[in-house]
């Protein structure tokens, strides 16, 4: 037996650690790798929130998504029916970076495809399908919120000014009826309400960058119906508008000459809204003088806001036209009541500083009087128009009103009229049946002469025929006789008195007959 040891043998010493095979470490990468996603997914998790609508139509659970701007900020992970069974409840997740948009004035709205006068939209939605639209509000946080039927008007990036327009006519104003500015659209309806007295209607506007800028003291803002046909004193005017206007209607805006960018309106200023483009551009004057005036006769034609003229030029208006019966004296009168603007006459020479009420009395004192005149004889409308009547005397009614009388004279119709009136009279008086029975015998009496004038040519006829025939005789016999003697002498002068004779009734005869009428009304001088 060898008890041969290796020296070296003592020095080896045996290393007892197992090594981890390395195909362990690819589960736990994995295992790294997805609690990291789980972190970053749990971290960009943002709120749940609902939302109610009417109707889930188009929504699908994990399909429908909730959009900003076109990007992607949720999406809707359950739909039921609310407690009340009246509307759906959307929940959906949002994403961490929608929790700022999340207000209480915050908007949702489903997009879908959509045709309307101001266009289509939503055509994007035909492939993708509808999804929700948000548009962010300001307030405190919420995360329930009730959902619009319909798509705000205004876009979220939308840079311009509010105004408030009040009207008593909403005729087809509605939310998105445009706004034009010499042709161009540059704004819409937001919605429309009654004023907190309940005596008008106020319309929220937008008006976009940078036409808001045109919008200052004196800018007027009328219904704007694309085709505006009126029919006043001055015949029928029409306007046309945009063709958006003539389908749907608009509201038209136009600034004045006088503004400048000092009188810019802020937002929220309230403007009226005239019903015309006619009432637009009527000047608002605050010196005013109102008058009474009575008129005899029919005012058939005058209408409230005709024009009071000065030798042809607008001074005024008729603000109010009644009909009065006095029970006592069983009178009818018509009082036109008629509001005055003397800033529109220009004054010059005036030291005294006279009133303008003093000024207008002088005038009357004057000659001045109202009558009615035809503004124009296609429509029939008429006018008040005032002018001097020096020879006018003036002639108070019993005046009833709280205004002042204005004295009127009778039109030039009126005066006619009352001309031809007087005219027809007399000739109703006349004895006309005994006027036509005298004339029925003159006719006879003309008759009878005519037919004896007639009588009486054929026998001058007659008679020169007759005369011919001795006339040639006698010739003959003179022939016989000898010249000289004084048988000879005396024939010859009676022929040439028989021929002048017979020249004479001939042409009377030819007279006669070329003029007939002579023997009747005599001979015409030449």
């Amino acid at each position: 037996m060898n008890d041969f040891i290796d020296p070296d043998a003592s020095e080896v010493t045996i290393n007892k650690k197992t090594e981890l095979p390395l195909v362990w470490f690819l589960p736990l990468i994995a295992l790294l790798v997805s609690g990291w996603l789980i972190a970053k997914s749990y971290n960009e998790k943002g709120p749940v929130i609902t939302i109610s609508f009417p109707t889930a139509e188009g929504l699908e659970v994990d399909k429908t998504k909730i959009r900003y701007l076109n990007v992607e900020i949720g999406k809707v992970t359950a739909i039921s029916i609310s407690d009340n069974l009246k509307t759906i409840v959307v929940t959906a997740q949002m994403n961490s970076t929608a929790a700022g948009y999340l207000n209480k004035n915050t908007r949702f709205w489903v997009v879908r495809p959509q045709v309307g006068l101001g266009g289509i939209s939503g055509l994007g939605t035909l492939l993708s399908g509808p999804y929700i639209a948000i548009k962010p509000g300001d307030g405190s946080q919420e995360d329930h919120f009730t959902g619009l039927t319909t798509p705000p008007l205004l876009k979220n990036d939308a840079e311009g000014s509010l105004f408030i327009l009040e009207t008593n006519n909403l005729g087809s104003m509605r939310p998105g009826t445009p706004i034009n500015f010499h042709g161009i659209i540059v704004g819409e309806v937001l919605s429309h309400k009654l004023s907190d007295e309940a005596d008008a209607i106020r319309l929220t506007i937008f008006i976009n960058k940078p036409y808001d800028q045109f919008v200052r003291k004196n800018t007027r803002f009328w219904i704007d119906s694309g085709v505006d046909l009126s029919a006043g004193t001055d015949g029928f005017k029409v306007r046309t508008g945009p063709l958006i206007s003539l389908l749907s209607g608009g509201i038209a805006f136009r600034a004045s000459a006088e503004d400048t960018n000092e009188t810019i309106r802020p937002e929220n200023s309230i403007f009226p809204l005239y019903d015309t483009y006619a009432l637009s551009t009527q000047v608002v004057y605050q010196n005013t003088l109102k008058y009474v005036m009575y008129f005899n006769g029919s005012v058939r034609g005058l209408t409230v806001g005709a024009p009071v003229q000065l030798r042809g030029i607008p001074i005024g208006r008729v603000t109010d036209i009644n009909l009065e019966l006095d029970k006592k004296t069983v009178e009818i009168h018509i009082p036109v009541t008629v509001e005055l603007e003397p800033d529109r006459i220009i004054e010059i020479n005036n030291p005294k500083h006279i009133s303008d009420k003093d000024m207008m009395a002088q005038l009357i004192k004057k000659g001045l009087r109202a009558q009615l005149q035809t503004g124009s004889l296609l429509t029939g409308q008429l006018l008040v128009d005032l002018d001097f009547h020096p020879e006018s005397k003036i002639v108070f009614s019993d005046n009833k009103s709280v205004y002042p009388e204005f004295p009127t004279t009778a039109s030039s119709l009126d005066q006619f009229t009352h001309s031809a009136n007087i005219i027809m009279n007399k000739v109703a008086k006349l004895p006309l049946e005994d006027l036509t029975t005298e004339a029925n015998k003159t006719l006879q009496a003309l008759q009878g002469t005519s037919k004896a004038a007639t009588g009486m040519l054929a026998t001058a006829k007659g008679t020169l025929d007759t005369a011919d025939k001795t006339m040639t005789s006698a010739h003959q016999l003179l022939s016989t006789l000898e010249p000289g003697s004084t048988t000879h002498y005396e024939l010859d002068q009676l022929l040439q008195e028989l021929t002048q004779a017979a020249s004479s009734v001939k042409q009377l005869a030819d007279y006669l007959e070329q003029n007939p009428n002579s023997l009747i009304r005599g001979k015409q001088e030449q």
